[in-house]
């Protein structure tokens, strides 16, 4: 096969077809034979149900954004990159001329191209073309596993800097995930006094603990016709006296998507402090809002990566601050795409993050 291809032609409907092999046509562009590209929850989400809120599948597209690479071909103006070298990819790629590119907020400008959403095609094929300036190329001492680690790392930071994360601040972070469980170590690195784990399940929290939380909790559920908010309320004493953090806490991080946890965090956060939503679930959740107000909550969404976090998330990895390795609990060869993804959409507590190889 020329370019084997992982794509998503319908919903419900991927095969791996042999598509061209594309052809640079910007003298800033790389061509990037793809190593290693790990499974996010979005790509699963398109493939069962074709859309994420605005961005609906309209056409066959290539799956996955999560990548490392070994560069073929540059563009005639590419000076920091040679063929050989080894990358990991950023996978949006803003305009750079509207509003929020040039205000340093490329993350939000509607023009970006951002692999495996529609219409744009993703990483899961044997080449991809991406702007130089967005592939960076990692240390000797990263494995290319690792590479594509950087990702999700990567939206950790993000979620960390949205949250003005800071030395000596007490965090909780609600959802223990891969997403939630790097935002927990990250904290760490970047010297949280106190950094809570939540989740529903033992499993996932023992893995949160390998990374050094200083507390686990597992909420109790609410019982049939109990009122949720009084419920969150209750649970976020509780959990505040258990832990000895009276006032509440710093910085939430919510990064489960699920509604009781949106709520259990508004409560048992600080007044004054930051909550971050990272984590998407239903699109409109029952909301506390007199909480928000009655305790002067600083409420920000994120999304994606801000300026900064590729490379902060390459040095992390690297340096060894954050070791990924331990979330990688399934390995798949390219031609087993189809059963990998089949692995993620199970949500089986012992799988955390899958990767698949690229094609040789």
């Amino acid at each position: 096969m020329e370019n084997a291809s992982f794509v998503l032609r319908a919903v419900k409907d991927v095969a791996i077809e042999d598509r061209p092999k594309p052809e640079l046509k910007d003298d800033y562009d790389v061509l990037v034979h793809v190593a290693q590209t790990g499974i996010c929850g979005s790509d699963v989400h398109y493939w069962q149900r074709g859309r994420i809120g605005d961005y609906k599948l309209t056409g066959p597209m290539v799956l996955g954004h999560e990548s490392s690479g070994i560069v073929v071909e540059t563009g005639s103006k590419v000076s920091h990159l040679k063929a050989g070298d080894r990358v990991a990819l950023e996978p949006g790629v803003p305009c750079r001329r509207c509003e929020f590119c040039r205000k340093g907020s490329y993350h939000l400008c509607s023009d970006m191209i951002f692999a495996a959403t529609p219409p744009w095609d993703g990483t899961l094929a044997k080449y991809y073309i991406n702007a130089a300036d967005f592939c960076y190329k990692i240390p000797d001492s990263m494995d290319m596993e690792e590479a594509a680690m950087v990702e999700p790392v990567s939206v950790a930071c993000a979620i960390a800097k949205t949250a003005d994360l800071r030395a000596h601040q007490t965090v909780l972070v609600l959802g223990a995930g891969p997403i939630g469980v790097l935002c927990q170590a990250v904290a760490k690195v970047y010297a949280a006094k106190t950094v809570v784990a939540v989740d529903v399940v033992e499993r996932r929290l023992e893995v949160s603990k390998s990374y050094g939380v200083d507390y686990t909790y597992i909420p109790p559920r609410a019982a049939p016709g109990d009122d949720p908010m009084e419920h969150a309320e209750m649970v976020a004493t509780k959990m505040k006296s258990q832990f000895g953090i009276e006032e509440g806490f710093d910085v939430v991080l919510e990064c489960s998507g699920a509604e009781p946890c949106v709520q259990l965090g508004i409560y048992a956060a600080k007044p004054g402090a930051t909550f971050v939503q990272a984590g998407m679930g239903k699109e409109n959740v029952l909301f506390p809002v007199t909480a928000v107000c009655t305790k002067g909550i600083i409420v920000k969404g994120s999304i994606r990566y801000l300026p900064g976090c590729y490379p902060a998330a390459i040095d992390l990895i690297g340096r060894g601050q954050i070791d990924v390795k331990r979330l990688i609990t399934n390995r798949y060869k390219f031609e087993e795409a189809e059963e990998a993804f089949e692995l993620v959409k199970a949500g089986r507590e012992d799988v955390f993050k899958v990767i698949i190889a690229g094609v040789e």
